[in-house]
C-alpha cells in the first residue's frame, strides 16, 4: 500500500518565493509594519503590496491600516488560517526533505 507523497500537502499559495518569504517573515511575529517587512524581504513597495493583497484575499494575511502621528502606516499579520496553513506547509517540506526511497525500500541498493 502506498501513501500519498508529501508534496501533495504543499500549499500552492506559498510556492511563490516572495509569498513564501512574506509568510515566513510574519510567522515569527505578532505583526510587522510595511517598511520593516519590505526591507527584510528586499522587495519593492509594489511587489510587497501585490503579494500581500493576494494573501489577504485568501484569508491568509490580515492588513491593518492606521496612523502614527499624522503619518499613515500599514501593518501585516498572519490570520489563524494563515498560521495553520504555514505549519502544514512546513510539515510537508520537512517530510519531503526527510523522504528517502532507500529508507522505504530498506535494501540500500
Amino acid at each position: 500500500m502506498s501513501t500519498e507523497h508529501p508534496r501533495h500537502k504543499l500549499v500552492d499559495e506559498f510556492t511563490n518565493p516572495v509569498r513564501f518569504s512574506l509568510v515566513a517573515g510574519l510567522a515569527g511575529v505578532e505583526q510587522i509594519d510595511f517598511a520593516t517587512l519590505r526591507n527584510h524581504l528586499q522587495v519593492s513597495d509594489s511587489v510587497l503590496s501585490r503579494q500581500a493583497s493576494q494573501l489577504e484575499g485568501l484569508g491568509i494575511v490580515a492588513v491593518r491600516k492606521g496612523y502614527i502621528g499624522k503619518r499613515p502606516r500599514t501593518w501585516f499579520s498572519l490570520t489563524p488560517k494563515g498560521r495553520k496553513l504555514w505549519k502544514s506547509h512546513l510539515a510537508a517540506l520537512r517530510a519531503i526533505a526527510e523522504d528517502s526511497v532507500l529508507a522505504a525500500s530498506g535494501d540500500g541498493s
